[in-house]
């Protein structure tokens, strides 16, 4: 595995790559590698005969300090675990690598709706920061495709939309969530949960499943309102348990089995932010 700090440096081997017919696949990480980043791998390795690899903790996309500070860091396991799974390059800039002339002059983007519901209400200015980062991690890198987990649902919308008002032809790929065996979704943040909190934390993923299975016969208002109850009981502090148009991320007040569902969640258990989602139909 080839690492690169510089953009100039990275640029020119690309550049050589493409010249030679090379495809290349980019997944962009904030590091504290898991499994489901090395799905992400394996599914570019298939595809691309280039598999680019970034690490980067971007400030702009934290509206929490705290959460930005404690993010875990954990490069010397990250860049093992990237070569157990046969990445070709890892990018590791610095925040004035990527920002030279700083992130007040950045491009802003706009993404309407997606800003307002769901991780937009509870993030402001988080998708802002995430545009500002993909957009210039895209025009140093250059793939010809993208691979992005479903875990994060309402990121993986709005990149969507950020690579349509780039005009791009890069390819995103969506790649299914990864689970533990009690099903929580993989994330860099569960590193964070002591021994009882990961205890519970699967609990999310019950939820998700118990909404699944009323769809077709079932009040949402009720299942939603028993998944409220539950949480509450075992210590978590829920701030949305919701149901969307899975295309557009419309709220639904209840299941319509004529369109495709997505039932999303984020609650805290203590100071750890967990989100999930599961697709219904």
């Amino acid at each position: 595995m080839i690492i690169f700090k510089k953009v100039v440096d990275i640029q020119q081997y690309i550049k050589n790559k493409v010249d030679e017919g090379a495809q290349i696949g980019f997944v962009p990480t904030m590091g504290a590698l898991h499994e489901g980043h090395i799905s992400l791998i394996c599914k570019a390795k298939q595809e691309a005969r280039v598999v680019v690899t970034s690490i980067f903790v971007n400030p702009t996309q934290f509206n929490d300090k705290e959460d930005f500070e404690k993010y875990p860091v954990s490069i010397e396991q990250d860049m093992a675990m990237l070569i157990d799974a046969d990445c070709d390059v890892l990018f590791i800039p610095s925040v004035s690598e990527m920002y030279p002339n700083g992130t007040d002059n950045m491009p802003a983007y706009d993404f309407g709706y997606l800003e307002t519901v769901l991780e937009g209400t509870q993030r402001p200015g988080h998708f802002k920061g995430v545009g500002q980062v993909v957009a210039r991690l895209l025009d140093i890198v250059n793939p010809h495709y993208l691979y992005m987990g479903q875990k994060d649902y309402q990121q993986c919308m709005v990149v969507g939309n950020l690579l349509k008002q780039l005009n791009s032809s890069i390819r995103m790929v969506i790649c299914p969530t990864e689970r533990d065996d009690d099903g929580l979704a993989m994330s860099s943040r569960n590193r964070r949960l002591t021994e009882p909190q990961r205890a519970i934390a699967g609990l999310l993923y019950q939820c998700l499943v118990s909404i699944q299975a009323k769809k077709d016969d079932g009040s949402f208002d009720i299942v939603k309102k028993e998944c409220e109850d539950l949480l509450k009981a075992k210590g978590f502090n829920t701030e949305y348990i919701s149901l969307a148009d899975a295309e557009t991320l419309e709220l639904l007040n209840e299941y319509n089995n004529n369109r495709k569902m997505v039932a999303l969640i984020a609650a805290k258990i203590g100071v750890i932010r967990l989100i999930d989602n599961l697709l219904l139909n």
